[in-house]
């Protein structure tokens, strides 16, 4: 095999993931370079097994592209001020991609640590429902 060959462990790809103090806890990503205004932002994110993100939506569409690991997503919808599930868990492995609609609520257990490759249509935000579940 060729020297020149790498893999997600050896590639400078994943190399320089960040976390800060205002981030979830077991988070941690690499950013882009700002180059079109109305473009995509794109993050590579590796998420700790065992953790989570409470529910909250994004003001634009995403994509999830599985490089690593099992997520799991739970969508909700508002019923009389409460977060209600809508439908079962969504289960994402390796190679698997994951759509979620812009002002979607949902929550995310990362079930083993995973690798994604995060594209979020427009300026990404993180939007936490203060509403209580169902």
């Amino acid at each position: 095999m060729s020297s020149n060959r790498v893999s997600m462990q050896t590639s400078e790809v994943w190399q320089q993931l960040k976390s800060e103090p205002d981030l979830p806890e077991g988070f941690t990503y690499r950013g882009t370079l700002p180059t079109d205004p109305t473009g995509v932002e794109l993050m590579l994110e590796g998420w700790d097994a065992g953790t989570s993100e409470p529910p909250h939506c994004h003001p634009g569409d995403d994509m999830t592209v599985m490089s690593q690991g099992e997520m799991q997503v739970q969508f909700y919808v508002v019923e009389d001020g409460k977060l209600v599930k809508d439908g079962p868990v969504e289960v994402f492995k390796q190679g698997d991609t994951a759509y979620i609609r812009k002002g979607q609520i949902h929550s995310v257990n990362y079930v083993d640590t995973c690798k994604l490759v995060y594209v979020h249509n427009g300026a990404f935000d993180f939007i936490e429902s203060n509403l209580p579940l169902a």
